[in-house]
């Protein structure tokens, strides 16, 4: 469904248009002459604009040049009469989509046309940024304590009610919110995510909604905001407790309506988004403290979900390590990557208080540190909370902390470490290591140790 603005002095040519595209879905608003066309870009957004060349007053090609330069991501289709080829070529050189003659020879072709615009527009759309999701979203492997997260995304998925996902940093909320995309009605649509603690006010004001050219300083062209680029998809907010009381009055705004406007712009667009939220903040101790609008909780809140955390969830913990060792494997460049059976107890035995997220990071350690395919457990580096859980003797130092430092000072630190632990016979601290004499050789001589 497309929102479509048609302009034809010639009633009879404008009720034919509109009936023949509103049979598609499509919603069609009509205009007398290009004056009342212009009138009415201003005040809303349409995706696409069939316009007559010759009309009273404002003609079709200086209205479809002003579109041009006011809404550049709206498709343009002319009609002109049989025999005004010039007109047709100065209309396409204009930027027009494409031009059809009058009359218009039957609706088919009308559709066919008007079709082929859109499909251009939501390319284009993609192209600016929209993401699609791609391949299957794994929750759990069997978890007992995601059953229920599952099931509730399952059900709630196939409605446009609004979710509203919780719970810790890093326990995959994200993940979630690609899931119901997945599963829901929107699936060919766009699904685009936006982190409100990424940006300040200003510039996540400017993400949201967009902005018209010249509307504050820096803004030299106008540009379409994520709300806009998800039409027809899902749009996910992340971190919404995080959201200023401005900004919160806004999407308040947004979520009641389902319109809004771009920043420094007076045209109304409709948002027609499926809204996906989540927090890793307490909302209700928020608003208790007048911090996040109870309204706008009550909004996002329609159909709320919690999901666990990782030490919740410790049945899915061997397989998605697995998963996220490929994954790391791949984009290092080393596929075939695995756990040995010791490294991969003494993954389930941690209580992981950065979830998911933590869990990466120690696996693309490990898969920097290990020369082999094996990680050991030797490689793994985890800072316990407290620092109350000593490592393995011989990996990471301070007592099994990881320190703010460097990768590569990591590693330096952790084969002063095995030498050390070895007498200084680099033979068995290379064995320690779980790498090759001669590429403890290398290491010694990249970091000036020899």
């Amino acid at each position: 469904m497309a929102r479509i603005l048609v302009a034809d002095d010639e009633e009879g040519v404008r009720t034919f248009l509109a009936e023949a595209l509103e049979y598609e879905g499509h919603v069609v608003t009509t205009a007398a002459d290009g004056d009342e066309a212009a009138r009415l870009l201003a005040r809303q957004g349409v995706d696409l604009l069939l316009t007559d060349l010759k009309m009273p007053g404002l003609d079709g090609l200086a209205l479809l040049r002003k579109v041009r330069e006011e809404q550049p991501d709206v498709e343009v289709i002319v009609l002109t009469a049989i025999g005004s080829v010039e007109s047709a070529v100065a209309a396409m050189k204009a930027g027009a989509f494409e031009y059809l003659q009058k009359p218009v020879s039957s609706p088919a072709e009308l559709r066919l046309t008007v079709a082929r615009a859109l499909e251009r527009r939501a390319l284009l759309n993609f192209k600016a940024g929209a993401r699609h999701t791609s391949g299957e979203v794994v929750l759990s492997w069997g978890a007992p304590a995601m059953a229920p997260v599952v099931e509730a995304l399952r059900k709630v998925a196939p409605t446009q009610a609004t979710v509203l996902l919780m719970g810790e940093s890093g326990t995959g909320k994200e993940v979630a919110a690609r899931a119901l995309h997945q599963q829901s009605e929107r699936a060919e649509g766009p699904f685009v995510a936006v982190n409100c603690a990424a940006l300040t006010e200003t510039l996540l004001e400017s993400e949201l909604f967009g902005h018209e050219k010249g509307a504050f300083t820096g803004a030299v062209a106008q540009r379409r905001g994520r709300i806009e680029l998800a039409q027809g998809g899902t749009f996910f907010l992340d971190e919404v407790g995080e959201l200023k009381a401005e900004l919160q009055a806004k999407l308040l705004r947004v979520l009641q309506e389902r319109r809004f406007e771009r920043v420094g712009g007076t045209r109304t667009l409709e948002a027609d988004v499926r809204w996906v939220a989540a927090t890793n903040r307490d909302l209700k101790a928020m608003m208790a403290r007048g911090e996040f609008r109870e309204d706008l909780y009550h909004r996002l809140a329609v159909f709320p979900i919690r999901l666990p955390s990782l030490r919740e969830r410790r049945e899915d913990l061997k397989p998605l390590a697995e998963l996220l060792l490929r994954r790391i494997g791949e984009e290092l460049g080393r596929p075939g990557l695995r756990l040995s059976p010791e490294a991969s107890e003494r993954l389930v035995a941690f209580p992981w208080p950065g979830n998911v997220r933590e869990l990466r990071n120690a696996l693309e350690r490990a898969a920097i540190l290990t020369d082999g395919q094996v990680v050991e457990p030797r490689h793994l580096w985890m800072d316990p909370p407290g620092g109350s859980t000593p490592a393995p003797a011989g990996t990471a130092p301070e007592g099994g902390r990881l320190p703010d430092k460097t990768l590569e000072e990591l590693e330096r630190m952790a084969i002063e470490q095995a030498i050390s632990d070895e007498g200084g016979n680099r033979k068995r601290a290379a064995q320690r290591l779980g790498i090759g004499l001669r590429t403890l050789y290398d290491k010694l001589r990249r970091y000036g140790m020899q």
